[in-house]
């Protein structure tokens, strides 16, 4: 019994990754387009942002290298310290098998619904 639970919070810990990745993503993205707008000479004629915002900004990018370094445990299978494609691959491999309950080869909106994610320890839907 504790395996299988111990299983079950695995999956979902690595289905709560693909959508933190997915997220980081979206949200790179977003700040790519705010960089570029922010290269816009009005943009420029205003004031930088002030300390509280830099500080801000620092600790959300040492939270996403903490959270980058789990992935890497996750996913590093050859412990080597980096994540090769194949690695990366079969992971996203796994997780899309482990999604597709009704093993279509695609995944719906239920399926994507039904997805355990896990959130400050405790596992929701």
């Amino acid at each position: 019994m504790n395996r299988l639970r111990s299983l079950t919070v695995l999956k979902s810990w690595k289905t709560a990754l693909i959508i933190a990745i997915l997220a980081l993503l979206v949200v790179g993205g977003a700040r790519m387009g705010t960089a570029v707008a922010a290269q816009s000479p009005a943009a420029q004629a205003q004031s930088p942002a002030p300390d509280k915002d830099i500080k801000v900004n620092e600790k959300k990018v040492s939270e996403g290298e903490a959270f980058a370094k789990q992935l890497l445990l996750l996913m590093d299978r050859d412990k080597n310290g980096k994540v090769s494609r194949e690695e990366f691959m079969a992971f996203m491999e796994a997780e899309f098998e482990r999604m597709d309950i009704n093993k279509d080869g695609q995944l719906d909106v239920k399926e994507l619904a039904y997805t355990r994610v896990i959130r400050g320890g405790a596992p929701h839907r």
